[in-house]
């Protein structure tokens, strides 16, 4: 593990950490910083050894948006060949579950980033928002769209217009966060999670994933079409053998991911 790496990985079992590691910047999401992450995350999801997914941020924030002098002269072709915000996709696309552990500032991109995740838990300390307005631009990277589902249209209006944070309490309070913890138990708090999702058959998280990622996403009507066809092609797997036979048998199971 390279200490100048922008992302920090460590393996545990089956969770992988990726740590943003610009804490000098706040860990400002710099093309770099994106690309190296994207990497990290692409290679933990075709590891079939690896089952959930942790990202944190080093020192003082979780990410405190993007590199503003990367974007300061750009002009709008500049930001459309560079494919700077249409590589997020990639992020989003990952099929593991993924866990955001937010400590410190979700600001801007930040935000973004930890919406992109399919859990949220956040440290007593951690602030969210959508601070673009302040710039002359508006979020680029979904925050319009996920804060909006996340929070509801007038708090979610309010944050985008404004530019002002939430605290974690109230994103609590609000559901775009699952659980607020000390900032020493942030972790471990992530690991716990994780673990339990890795006990879980890979085949049905992935498939439950999509499954409720589909219903922030698309009608009722579509949404219920994919559950069910999801709900259909699980009996194929090892996975739901096993799993009602030890449930039958009075045993944990064993999943194999096939």
């Amino acid at each position: 593990m390279s200490e100048e790496s922008l992302v920090l990985s460590t393996i545990e079992g089956p969770i992988a950490i990726l740590t943003l590691n610009r804490p000098q910047a706040l860990n400002a999401l710099s093309p770099a910083l994106i690309d190296d992450l994207i990497r990290h995350l692409e290679a933990c999801d075709a590891d079939d050894t690896i089952r959930v997914i942790i990202i944190t941020g080093a020192g003082r924030a979780f990410a405190a948006g993007a590199d503003i002098k990367a974007m300061a002269n750009a002009t709008p072709i500049d930001m459309l060949t560079s494919g700077m915000i249409a590589r997020w996709a990639r992020i989003a696309a990952v099929r593991k579950p993924v866990i955001a552990a937010v400590n410190g500032y979700a600001l801007g991109g930040g935000c973004e980033l930890a919406m992109m995740c399919d859990i949220i838990i956040a440290s007593e300390n951690a602030q969210f928002g959508q601070p673009e307005i302040n710039l002359g631009i508006i979020p680029g990277a979904g925050g319009t769209q996920r804060l909006t589902r996340a929070l509801g249209p007038y708090r979610a209006m309010e944050l985008i217009l404004t530019g002002a944070t939430i605290s974690a309490q109230e994103a609590l309070a609000h559901g775009l966060v699952c659980r607020v913890c000390p900032p020493e138990s942030l972790l471990d708090e992530a690991r716990r999670i994780a673990q339990t999702i890795a006990t879980k058959s890979p085949l049905a998280v992935q498939l439950a994933k999509e499954a409720v990622r589909m219903a922030a996403e698309t009608t009722v009507r579509e949404g219920l079409a994919i559950e069910l066809r999801n709900f259909y092609l699980l009996f194929a797997s090892a996975d739901q053998k096993e799993g009602m036979q030890a449930f039958i048998e009075k045993r944990a199971p064993n999943f194999s991911g096939r």
